[in-house]
């Protein structure tokens, strides 16, 4: 479980595919404090620490999850949004986030408005992931409130501190993102369809 704060970027050194499956190695600042099996969100993905180094860690991800992420899309030197793992009974400072992306969006405009920003995105409503106006929603990690609901978009504000120390600065029409939606939401909407 995470909380969607990010806590830092990491920057991609290594990309080697094994099979179906991808090993993604990244530089980051946390490296010293992490250990072998412990979980890690990389722009939202939780993923396993399966080797280390110094300065570096790796993770892998199957397939599947390079089929629902855009970490299929990952390049040297590419910046990711890592969060560790929650600790538990520490303050839950964005909304419970699972590190199980449900789907891939995109960016479709960016604008400033009075020292903030706001980003539209896309989403295919087939899925049947809803977004509620004023409720929570995970962006390649980062926990944010959904403004602007509609069938299939939806905006977000953000503030200069959270464009400064995430992946929203890189972020342009046409960045593909991963989207987790809010469990409690989906446990409603799935409750509803029965």
């Amino acid at each position: 479980m995470f909380t969607g704060i990010i806590e830092t970027l990491g920057k991609v050194t290594a990309l080697e595919p094994k099979g179906g499956n991808l090993d993604i190695t990244i530089a980051s600042s946390l490296t010293p404090e992490l250990k072998i099996d412990q979980s890690v969100a990389h722009n939202g993905v939780c993923l396993t620490v399966v080797s280390l180094t110094d300065t570096t860690y790796t993770v892998t991800a199957i397939a599947e999850t390079l089929n629902k992420t855009n970490l299929d899309t990952l390049k040297i030197n590419d910046t990711v949004n890592l969060e560790r793992a929650m600790i538990l009974g520490s303050r839950l400072d964005g909304h419970i986030v699972q590190g199980h992306v449900d789907q891939t969006g995109e960016c479709t405009s960016v604008r400033e408005d009075s020292g903030s920003w706001i980003f539209s995105f896309t989403y295919d409503a087939a899925t049947g992931n809803p977004t509620i106006e004023k409720g929570s929603i995970t962006i390649d990690g980062t926990s944010l409130t959904v403004v602007n609901s509609g069938k299939n978009t939806f905006e977000v504000a953000i503030i200069p501190y959270t464009y400064e120390h995430t992946r929203f600065n890189t972020y342009k029409p046409g960045t593909i993102v991963n989207l987790e939606f809010d469990v409690i939401g989906k446990y409603v909407a799935k409750l509803m369809i029965k």
